[in-house]
């Protein structure tokens, strides 16, 4: 009977040290896999972590790259009006150029045409029947003066064209002479420089000489 409750006491010591083993077994595998839940976690703490600075700076350099086409759409833009400006300017210096150039143009034409109208009429005088012999000769000396006329305003304007006056016109009324000059201003040199081709291929006197500027 004593050996039975002897055997009965140690059966009961090895349970209880079994039952230990078995929660100090569990408790630590437990712990491990705490610990490695823990750095998982961290770990993805840390991955997170650094996609939301990845992102930060995209956003950075998405807000940059707006930045730039910003500022290059307005350099563009500055370009753009810069370009207009000055293709305006053009624009409009060519027009000025234009009308001047017609003026002229214009100008000339109808000059040429009243020599033109005038030596029609004394030429018609040449040719009537009932026209004096005083009348004729007289006719004959206007279209010989007419052609003298012509030929030197010709030629004034020409040697004003080489002298760098491009656009030049003269107008004849009697003994007056009106030169027109295409140019904004002229300097008192060039002003001396027109007197002297007119005076002399007009014989033409200085003071009845006029110059103004177109």
């Amino acid at each position: 009977m004593k050996l039975l409750k002897k055997n009965q006491v140690i059966i009961y010591v090895i349970a209880v040290m079994l039952m230990v083993a078995g929660y100090l077994n569990y408790t630590t595998t437990v712990s491990e896999e705490t610990v490695q839940v823990s750095s998982d976690n961290s770990s993805n703490v840390s991955n997170n972590t650094n996609i939301g600075d990845a992102r930060l700076v995209s956003s950075e350099v998405v807000e940059n790259n707006t930045t730039n086409d910003t500022n290059s759409v307005n350099q563009v833009s500055e370009s753009n009006v810069t370009d207009n400006e000055t293709i305006s300017d053009e624009v409009e210096t060519q027009e000025t150029n234009a009308n001047v150039d017609d003026y002229f143009a214009k100008s000339k034409l109808e000059r040429d045409t009243m020599y033109s109208q005038m030596i029609e009429t004394y030429e018609n005088v040449l040719n009537s029947e009932n026209a004096l012999e005083t009348q004729k000769q007289s006719a004959t000396e206007e279209i010989t003066k007419i052609n003298n006329t012509k030929n030197s305003i010709m030629i004034s304007e020409n040697l004003l064209k080489t002298k760098g006056f491009e656009n030049s016109v003269i107008f004849v009324n009697d003994e007056s002479i009106s030169v027109i000059i295409g140019t904004e201003e002229l300097k008192e040199e060039e002003i001396a420089q027109i007197q002297n081709i007119i005076s002399r291929e007009m014989k033409a006197d200085i003071e009845n000489i006029h110059i103004s500027t177109k």
